[in-house]
């Protein structure tokens, strides 16, 4: 694991030589292909290096890490050719590869939280440095506090266990159960805001909204998985209380899910009404796994990369509207399908990815999440039905929206894509597709 560490640790100094933003990104696409060919498809923890190691709940998630960041350098090619500090922004995108790559692969629950923290703060940078208008700010603090408030007590629950057992590796978390309530919310909490359940979710849209498209993309596809990595972990140590209480954050997310879902059919700005559609499949992903059952559990890890890829997809395609007509409101992005015919066409696919539609991996799951939902509760199922049919709903509203109706007078008559641009999109949607092909990886880690 080291290894990969030291190759990302010394293209740190590429930042800041002239010229080298698309190196980077090459790099970065060898480390991708490195990491894949040496294939740690094993359900225990392997390649352990000093505090380092990798099961292949980590490696899903490493690996859509490397893959986001180095889509998010092709995403803001407005940064490069503007010229706006853009050695600095690809030093923050570093930074925070380098950070999420210890999240995933640390093995000692107080390095995984230091860790889990300073991911916060290249975010942060991202937000605030490159996003486009003044309230970033806003969202900056709301991002800030919202985060940092619930992640407290989880240092406490930390330390606590630390003192109680002396042990901190996540390998041996099954020889331990606590049956204290207050410890339990302290474990947990943080990750429920960091997924967002419904309720603690108002910084996830601040933030999107003001975001560049590369904070969006980094936002949607890693950030929201850490607190779903967080709670797949730490589950081990309180089973018993979770097979107790879980019940109240399964009703929440349900209900919440089908709220949010309401909220997304009233949403006039684009990246506003993805960022709420993530709330809602999050709310889904909180469902599954806090019922602990093994479909729940892998119908939460698989739909947590599927997401990753469809929504940092979708903010992909925003932007590219964005920067053509110069606003995201989608008054004003009509009839996109005269406007950018070819472009049409990937608004499509991902949207259908995003209702869960086959092949998409989104689909697989779903279909697990229900699975283990309803098997855990038949009354569910009300909630369930409303979520997929709102999530359709929804979908087909920013579709239908955003591609017909009679095209906004301000515009130009038409414009098409960048290579660069099509090759976005087949690198976001090509691997969503074609890994349920491959989806015993993502189905029987455990």
């Amino acid at each position: 694991m080291l290894k990969f560490l030291m190759m990302m640790m010394f293209m740190i100094p590429l930042c800041f030589m002239k010229k080298n933003y698309w190196i980077i990104q090459n790099f970065l696409f060898i480390i991708i292909f490195m990491f894949i060919g040496y294939g740690f498809y094993q359900s225990y923890w392997g390649n352990l290096s000093y505090f380092m190691g990798c099961d292949l709940l980590s490696y899903g998630l490493i690996l859509l890490s490397f893959w986001i960041c180095s889509l998010m350098y092709m995403a803001s090619e407005s940064v490069y050719k503007s010229n706006f500090y853009k050695n600095y922004f690809s030093f923050m995108i570093l930074i925070l590869l380098i950070l999420l790559y210890f999240t995933f692969s640390s093995m000692n629950l107080f390095m995984f939280y230091l860790f889990f923290e300073s991911s916060l703060i290249p975010t942060l940078f991202l937000i605030i440095g490159w996003g486009y208008q003044p309230e970033r700010l806003q969202a900056g603090v709301y991002l800030l506090f919202y985060t940092l408030l619930a992640s407290l007590p989880l240092l406490v629950g930390i330390f606590f266990i630390y003192e109680d057992s002396s042990i901190l590796s996540m390998y041996m978390f099954s020889n331990l159960n606590y049956m204290n309530f207050l410890m339990y919310l302290c474990m947990i909490m943080a990750f429920l805001v960091k997924m967002p359940m419904f309720l603690v979710h108002l910084w996830l849209p601040k933030a999107h909204v003001e975001a560049p498209v590369s904070g969006s993309m980094i936002l949607a596809g890693i950030l929201l998985k850490l607190g779903g990595y967080g709670l797949l972990r730490i589950f081990n140590c309180l089973v018993f209380l979770g097979m107790k209480f879980n019940y109240l954050w399964v009703s929440i997310s349900l209900i919440g899910g089908v709220l949010v879902s309401f909220i997304c059919l009233r949403q006039t700005d684009l990246k506003s009404l993805i960022a709420y559609s993530s709330v809602a499949h999050m709310g889904m992903v909180l469902s599954g796994l806090m019922t602990m059952n093994y479909w729940g559990y892998c119908g939460s890890y698989t739909l947590m990369i599927a997401h990753g890829l469809c929504s940092s997809g979708l903010f992909c395609l925003a932007n590219i509207s964005y920067e053509r007509l110069g606003s995201r409101s989608l008054l004003i992005n009509k009839g996109l399908m005269n406007f950018m015919p070819s472009m049409a066409l990937w608004w499509f696919l991902l949207s259908s990815s995003n209702m869960a539609a086959p092949p998409s991996l989104n689909l697989l799951g779903e279909i697990s999440l229900l699975n283990s939902v309803i098997s855990w509760s038949w009354v569910s199922m009300i909630a369930l039905a409303l979520l997929s049919f709102f999530s359709a709903a929804y979908t087909l509203y920013l579709f239908s929206f955003s591609q017909h109706g009679k095209i906004y007078s301000g515009s130009y008559s038409c414009s098409m894509g960048f290579t660069r641009e099509y090759l976005l999109m087949v690198l976001h949607w090509f691997p969503l597709n074609l890994l349920i092909l491959k989806s015993e990886s993502c189905m029987l880690w455990l």
